[in-house]
């Protein structure tokens, strides 16, 4: 983005986020305006411009994380206080409906380039000799959905009687989850140092995640494929 539009990268941004959060402000069977949901929408898109620090912040080593996760460890060393930012507002979307949906939609975008890098011909194969395909991912689900716990604990004790929403939100985040990272190993290759997320990979695994059912048959299909695949490079 930042080749292309030198100049105005960060509009174009703010337009491509413009254009996903106003779907759900408009989604509205009663045609009213959530003000909540309004203010949200203004409060994330408002991110886009935020001009980077010339010196850089300190950051954290995340040395506590497990090694297991280094998608993790090396992503949240390289966007320290863009994380934390993060976690604030998704702990504090649970305060209603309308900006839990709205927190979930703007963690998918911080979410979907956790595991967008490839590692090495030589890490894969270190790390799938002492390690299954499902143990990666289950490791992985389990950090994730403790990460999220908050949210949940927070949301039901504030919200217990829309519960459902949460039930749903659980369903959809998990779905998005598991859909990004098996999609990485169903097109790892170790000539390419990534795979390339773009928008239409997250219009797609978004509506998946929506229906769920589909969202389940694609994780079976990512998930057979990425198997086949570390296969090669690491055997039986």
């Amino acid at each position: 983005m930042k080749k292309t539009f030198i100049s105005n990268w960060r509009f174009i941004i703010f337009l491509e986020s413009a254009f996903i959060y106003t779907l759900f402000l408009m989604a509205n069977i009663n045609y009213k305006i959530e003000k909540f949901g309004l203010l949200a929408f203004v409060a994330i898109i408002s991110l886009c411009f935020l001009q980077p620090k010339i010196k850089p912040f300190p950051t954290l080593q995340w040395n506590f994380i497990s090694s297991d996760l280094f998608e993790w460890k090396s992503y949240l060393r390289k966007n320290t206080w863009m994380f934390i930012f993060t976690y604030i507002i998704m702990i504090a979307s649970a305060y209603h409906q309308a900006s839990l949906i709205l927190g979930g939609v703007f963690l998918l975008d911080f979410l979907s380039h956790i595991y967008e890098n490839n590692e090495n011909k030589e890490m894969l194969e270190v790390y799938f000799k002492n390690m299954s395909f499902k143990d990666k991912i289950y490791k992985n689900f389990r950090f994730f959905n403790a990460l999220l716990l908050p949210t949940y604990i927070l949301f039901l004790i504030l919200n217990f009687n829309e519960s459902l929403y949460l039930l749903y939100y659980i369903f959809f985040m998990n779905c998005y989850f598991l859909l990004i990272i098996t999609r990485k190993y169903r097109l790892y290759h170790h000539h390419e140092k990534a795979n390339y997320f773009s928008i239409a990979v997250f219009i797609e695994y978004f509506v998946y995640s929506m229906l769920i059912i589909p969202a389940f048959i694609m994780i079976r299909l990512n998930t057979k494929e990425a198997q086949q695949n570390i296969r090669n490079y690491v055997g039986n």
